[in-house]
């Protein structure tokens, strides 16, 4: 196969050749699970899917206590506008010097104004902007975004056109975009042909077409076919379906003859599987817990998003996995974990972010100082007494926090 001259990567952006990358994937692709990927070996990853709307209208803040970025706005959704005294919302946080060179900024679109727009307040924190043109949830399509996109082509190209003139070209960075197989490979081949001439740097494809769900097996015959027209316009082509591990991802790109893969759903479940089996392959779930919840104390990830990752990293048939679900705060997680090397820094995390134990927790806590019931053998009831002085022992570690069960950020 004959390759033609490569269109040339931006000096702050990156080439997607050879990488073995983390796919976008929103609740799943948030700072700790980034970070936890390059840990375990991803060459790059993909921030989840933000909307340009959600985007415009954000601050960018240098959050220096865990040296993060961080894109804030007010709620936006007061008719009479936001009040003074609202909390800011956290739309995006990155982490420059952890994963700054190695992080790809992916944009839901259908408007090349409100591209550029969205794109220009944070591209000089990341190595490249990628369209979603594949993601087929309601969420996205409804608003003419991700698959919506495929259907309307020219818009597509409008969008990748603008980027790349107005951003690639300002802030030194590589365009890209994600797509999905169409219904007949003449018309995939018609599309990816047409996108290849925008100035992009990168492609990837999804194997599946837009109705298809991740149950169903992914689709390769398109792959060489794809991986020829984008060699010979230079661009770098990546496959994404049903990709498992490092090694599998390697063997695929040397069978079908794309320059890189995504790893998507077992990321989802255990990161590690970007180690080859060389290195040790898959670690132990504990082990990549201990690691999630170390990363996520580290930048003082949202307790909700942090719980909804435990669900997929704990298996479903381990006790642990029902009591994490049930857990309301960092510390009572470590608890449960028995992660004892972390209970400091997750009582002052669990203070920052405005969350406290159960009351079932602080019961505990009482029983344990009931040293005579303990020794009698049998009657570990608390006393009113103790139970109250045990939260108020919560409540003084966590000033300003009512004493409710929860509160999820």
């Amino acid at each position: 196969m004959t390759t033609a001259t490569r269109v040339a990567i931006p000096r702050n952006g990156v080439d997607y050749r050879g990488k073995i990358v983390l796919a976008p994937m929103v609740r799943s692709g948030e700072l700790p699970s980034r970070l936890l990927a390059l840990k375990y070996g991803a060459d790059l990853v993909w921030g989840p899917e933000t909307v340009d709307r959600a985007l415009i209208g954000t601050t960018r803040r240098v959050n220096a206590t865990i040296s993060t970025v961080d894109f804030t706005r007010l709620p936006s959704n007061n008719l009479k506008g936001p009040k003074s005294s609202q909390k800011e919302s956290l739309i995006y946080r990155l982490h420059p010097s952890r994963e700054g060179r190695n992080l790809i900024f992916q944009m839901g679109t259908s408007s090349p104004e409100r591209a550029v727009q969205a794109a220009r307040l944070i591209a000089g924190d990341v190595a490249g902007i990628d369209v979603n043109a594949g993601c087929p949830k309601p969420f996205s399509t409804s608003g003419g975004m991700g698959a919506a996109l495929l259907k309307t082509p020219d818009t597509l190209c409008a969008i990748l056109e603008a980027l790349v003139r107005d951003i690639g070209s300002e802030y030194e960075i590589g365009i890209s975009v994600k797509i999905r197989l169409l219904e007949t490979p003449e018309m995939t081949e018609k599309l990816v042909r047409k996108l290849c001439r925008t100035g992009i740097t990168g492609l990837t494809v999804h194997c599946r077409t837009t109705p298809m769900r991740p149950r169903e097996r992914a689709i390769r015959d398109q792959l060489r076919m794809i991986a020829g027209i984008c060699n010979e316009a230079g661009v770098a082509c990546l496959m994404n379906g049903d990709v498992e591990n490092r090694d599998m991802a390697l063997q695929l790109m040397q069978e079908f003859g794309v320059d890189g893969a995504m790893i998507a759903t077992c990321a989802e479940s255990n990161p590690s599987c970007f180690r080859t089996k060389e290195a040790g392959g898959l670690l132990p779930w504990r082990e990549v817990v201990h690691q999630y919840v170390r990363t996520a104390l580290e930048v003082e990830n949202r307790w909700g998003n942090t719980k909804f990752l435990l669900g997929q990293l704990i298996p479903g048939k381990e006790a642990a996995y029902r009591k994490v679900t049930g857990a309301k705060s960092y510390q009572e997680l470590c608890k449960i974990l028995d992660l004892g090397d972390l209970e400091h820094e997750a009582a002052d995390v669990d203070r920052r972010l405005g969350l406290q134990p159960s009351t079932s927790q602080a019961v505990n806590q009482a029983k344990a100082t009931n040293k005579s019931a303990k020794a009698a053998g049998g009657d570990v009831r608390v006393t009113k007494e103790q139970a109250s002085k045990s939260l108020r022992s919560v409540k003084e570690a966590m000033p300003g926090v009512p004493p409710v069960l929860g509160i999820e950020t």
